[in-house]
């Protein structure tokens, strides 16, 4: 996309997003605007009523200021060019997409502010692991709790904070923050909601031979665990380590799957910015790709951002809460819902000087309000890459991550991110970024009361959190572990404990990217293989632990012999894969957690944490209290039993013809589809196919318990820095969200056998690749 200024080529983006995804972005806005009844009815009041406590409400001019320069400009080009194409939708019905008429409603105009007052959709950290650990901790003890969940660092002390009442915290209290910050992707409709399923009918299928398999409906989902983000990676490596000798960068971050796809990529070029890569399609700008100068690719760090506060309330008026030595007024709000065939229905707003109320119990004067970073300016998730975009070298994309390009700039705000970057001069760096609250006395592991004595000092500038550039190693990398260097205060102030990702994905990126010397170069395809790196560390240790058992049934023998002499790599064409994978994750878990918690924890907890699991099984010693080794070879040899029959009941018992691929599939769901025939069903869901890897291998491929793919890469990128038309990109099922367009679904095929397309970036390149031009001009005013 090119246009001759910075407002125009907004306009271009915003037009094109609306031309491919506008029934998406449409639903994304109404859901984090609060504005879902309006189209679908009273069942989403509650819905809208916990989205519009969390949009933003603060000035509007400091918001605009905070992501930088041309920020207003910007998000103004963008609006005005989605309503643009939906005013086309109106001169020609046949351009509106096919759900609009499905549903029957039809898409609503744009302003720019409803970009960025937005802030539910942002990845939320650490809020439900505050309430599971101070139910568990209520109902059991610190051992279970360790169980549960690990900390960062492995030997943190937990304490409760002074005056917190655990017996006060109902186990429903983040119920209405839930249903706040419930995926979009989660958003299904059923059979009633379809008032027009008849224009569903004539979808073409004969293009997509993928879609064989039989539409799974998707329900509302449960109203906990909805916080925990999916997995990234991303990693540099410096020109002395590259056949090259450029730098080359690489991401893939990890989301929940769906149709049409999270990422949307976009090249938008302007005297101001030539940037190409993958952002949001309800956002302009790019937040994952390179400028022609710098590249960059961001995973998710985990900073605790979020707090839930504890009130005491007044017995003779609930709407106010003590403060110190006095009963504080909340803020009140009236709004009014427009609810599709039904009346108005007003709804109330509270807010306490920490955020809004989501949870009262006025018979125990007791209230409940969260403290998190979105409701401060520059916030809105992922809006803030308007800053680093232009950045020309790494010192100036450290300058807009920090906020210091402008005086009212704030830098990065959320979601909480690794930045990993590289420069045509040869520079690479890894720099956190994200709004850090200052706890001065208090970890943020628990909820705290809210009567004053728990407050946040402001923020940690940015400028104060660890970074690395040009490091002797020659590359860094970051898989969501916890990788705050071992010489870094974790407690001063407090970054976060909880929530990082095991640290297996990436133990096998350093394994790999170690390798690599100015002798054996790293190279493109290198980046691209270790993208699609389907070895997996946790089957490596339970292989392993494997090898030193002692079965005496003939079948197990025969199994260990196997096992052990198998590479761990969880192909889909794997015989070994699928039964390690239903091993590890239908028996042994379970198993490992049964022993070492009582069945009423089990229980509660449901199964423990992977690190806990896998140390059991490598270090017995360490969590089995008596005969440890033989207990865990017990455990290892009874569970894998269990898996053998149940792989033979799933696949039949000749090994030979097991493949993991016959268990897990890629399948990408429509949220139309569970409410529509299964012929149009098929039209709108993409796969299955079939595919490798699990939740722990570099190649992120998260299943259910149908051994459906549920979250992983929604977009690759490995970036030739200097070279740009060399660079490669995946995205997934398709660039589309038409389900006639033939992009749609395209993408589906190369993505499960790991391959890739060119991203290329010159214009002569791109003038060659081309196969259709689009020009749009300003309309004549009469």
């Amino acid at each position: 996309m090119y246009a001759d200024n910075i407002e125009d080529i907004a306009f271009v983006q915003g037009f094109n997003a609306a031309r491919d995804r506008l029934w998406q972005i449409d639903l994304w806005h109404r859901r984090y605007l609060g504005e879902l009844s309006e189209v679908f009815g009273d069942d989403w009041v509650e819905y809208d009523r916990a989205a519009r406590l969390f949009t933003y409400r603060d000035d509007m001019d400091d918001e605009w200021g905070a992501y930088g320069p041309d920020a207003e400009t910007i998000a103004t080009g963008f609006a005005n060019g989605v309503n643009a194409f939906i005013d086309k939708t109106a001169d020609n019905p046949d351009l509106l997409p096919v759900e609009f008429k499905a549903l029957d409603y039809e898409p609503r105009q744009w302003a720019p502010e409803d970009i960025v007052q937005m802030r539910a959709h942002a990845i939320t950290l650490n809020l439900s692991n505050e309430v599971q650990r101070a139910v568990t901790l209520r109902e059991f003890d610190e051992d279970v709790e360790r169980v549960r969940e690990w900390l960062n660092p492995e030997d943190w002390e937990l304490e409760i904070p002074d005056g917190l009442d655990l017996d006060l915290i109902p186990e429903d209290v983040l119920d209405v923050f839930s249903m706040a910050t419930m995926a979009h992707t989660s958003i299904s409709f059923e059979e009633e909601d379809v008032r027009n399923s008849e224009v569903l009918d004539d979808l073409s299928t004969v293009k997509r031979a993928n879609n064989v398999g039989e539409p799974t409906a998707s329900d509302v989902p449960e109203l906990m665990d909805m916080e925990s983000p999916s997995a990234s990676n991303n990693w540099a490596v410096g020109p002395e380590l590259t056949e090259t000798g450029r730098p080359i960068v690489a991401n893939d971050p990890h989301r929940a799957h769906g149709v049409p796809s999270l990422r949307y990529i976009a090249h938008i070029s302007s005297p101001e910015f030539n940037v190409i890569g993958a952002g949001e399609p309800g956002l302009p700008g790019i937040s994952i790709g390179h400028n022609g100068h710098t590249a960059f690719g961001l995973t998710i760090i985990y900073i605790d951002q979020q707090d839930l506060y504890v009130y005491e309330t007044n017995p003779d008026n609930p709407n106010e809460y003590r403060y110190e030595d006095e009963w504080e007024s909340m803020d009140v709000e009236t709004e009014t819902l427009e609810v599709r065939d039904g009346d108005d229905c007003k709804i109330e707003l509270k807010f306490t000087r920490h955020g809004p109320v989501i949870h009262e119990d006025p018979e125990r004067n007791v209230a409940f309000a969260v403290r998190t970073v979105w409701t401060d300016p520059g916030t809105n998730a992922y809006f803030g890459g308007l800053g680093y975009m232009r950045a020309e070298n790494l010192d100036e994309f450290q300058a807009a991550m920090e906020g210091e390009l402008t005086d009212e700039m704030r830098g990065w705000g959320a979601p909480p991110e690794n930045q990993v970057a590289a420069d045509t001069d040869g520079n690479i760096g890894w720099f956190p970024g994200g709004r850090t609250p200052v706890r001065e006395n208090w970890d943020g592991l628990l909820p705290v009361p809210g009567d004053g004595r728990y407050e946040w000092d402001g923020y940690l500038h940015q400028s104060n959190l660890p970074r690395e550039v040009n490091p002797d190693r020659g590359w860094v990398a970051t898989a969501n572990q916890f990788n705050l260097p071992e010489d870094y205060p974790v407690d001063d102030p407090p970054i976060g404990f909880d929530g990082w990702a095991a640290p297996y994905r990436y133990n096998r990126i350093e394994e790999v990217l170690s390798e690599f010397s100015e002798e054996m170069p790293h190279s493109l395809e290198d980046s691209t293989d270790l993208q699609t790196d389907f070895l997996s560390i946790p089957i490596r240790i339970l292989t392993n632990a494997l090898a030193e058992t002692e079965p005496e049934e003939e079948q197990l023998i025969e199994m260990q012999e196997w096992l052990s002499e198998w590479d761990n790599v969880l192909d889909a064409d794997s015989s070994e894969a699928a039964l390690a994978e239903v091993w590890f994750e239908n028996h042994l878990q379970d198993a490992v957690t049964a022993e070492l918690v009582d069945e009423e924890a089990v229980e509660h907890i449901g199964t423990a944490d992977v690190q806990v699991i896998l140390g059991a099984v490598e270090n017995p010693e360490e969590y089995f209290e008596e005969n440890a080794v033989e207990t865990r070879d017990d455990v290892l040899l009874s569970t894998l039993q269990d898996a053998i029959s149940e792989v033979e009941e799933l696949l039949g018992e000749d090994r030979e013809e097991w493949e993991w691929g016959d268990l897990k599939h890629a399948y990408f769901e429509h949220a139309l589809a569970a409410g529509v025939s299964d012929e149009s069903a098929e039209s709108l869901n993409v796969g299955p196919q079939p595919m490798g890897g699990s939740g722990y291998t570099v190649w992120n491929a998260n299943y259910n318990d149908d051994f459906q793919l549920t979250s992983g890469a929604s977009w690759r990128m490995v970036i030739d820095v200097g070279e740009w038309n060399n660079s490669v990109a995946m995205s997934v099922p398709g660039q589309s969200g038409d389900p006639e367009s033939p992009f749609y679904d395209n993408l589906l095929d190369k993505f499960v056998a790991g391959e890739y397309f060119p991203l290329l970036y010159t214009r002569n390149a791109i003038e060659g690749a081309c196969t259709q031009h689009i020009a749009l001009e300003p309309a004549d005013e009469e």
